[in-house]
């Protein structure tokens, strides 16, 4: 956690601030889940809306509205696409500001701000 300390700190932040309305599930050291207010029609529980995770090379900021919003999903920049993996995933090793404010944009309209 030491060494991705910053990062998480940042990426907390952003999930927390951009994303109003949600629910957080989970909020402890290096681990954070946000959750939507509306159930899951499989699983009767909420959905997901996001995570911020520290593992053990990198911090992990998943999108979930990203899986299902074709749009929303193409507007993500070739420099963040650079730092995706898979469909609702994006990993950091270092602050990047300029990153890191794209995708506090992208998360007020994931959470439809």
């Amino acid at each position: 956690m030491e060494a991705f300390g910053s990062v998480y700190a940042r990426l907390r932040e952003i999930m927390l601030d951009n994303a109003p309305g949600q629910v957080v599930a989970k909020d402890e050291t290096g681990d954070l889940i946000v959750r939507t207010s509306l159930l899951d029609p499989k699983t009767g529980q909420p959905g997901w809306f996001g995570t911020v995770t520290v593992k053990k090379s990198y911090v992990a900021y998943h999108l979930m509205p990203l899986y299902g919003d074709l749009a929303l999903s193409e507007s993500v920049s070739p420099a963040l696409a650079k730092r995706r993996q898979g469909k609702t995933c994006f990993n950091f090793k270092a602050v990047d500001e300029g990153l890191f404010t794209e995708l506090a944009q992208l998360t007020r309209r994931a959470a439809g701000l």
